[in-house]
């Protein structure tokens, strides 16, 4: 209310053409916070989303099978825990 509009900076072209691959923890809602976040910096920076990955459980590391096609599938990873 009253507060001027603001409007995001231009994004860099770095991430151009880069495939971005958001990884879900387990957690309850990372699924879609990832998956949106990853659209929107795809969208921003000219990244292609490749998709959602999503981990057996929050309490592991990535398992191997899935950290390996992830590496293949991807440039960039977006991920993140959080309770």
């Amino acid at each position: 209310l009253g507060q001027p509009i603001t409007r995001l900076s231009p994004s860099p072209n770095a991430l151009a053409g880069m495939r971005l691959l958001a990884l879900d923890n387990g957690k309850p809602g990372a699924d879609f916070l990832l998956r949106r976040a990853g659209e929107r910096l795809a969208e921003r920076t000219g990244a292609v989303f490749v998709g959602l990955h999503r981990k057996k459980t929050a309490a592991t590391p990535c398992e191997v099978e899935l950290l390996d096609r992830i590496i293949k599938d991807a440039d960039i990873i977006l991920t993140g825990t959080a309770d």
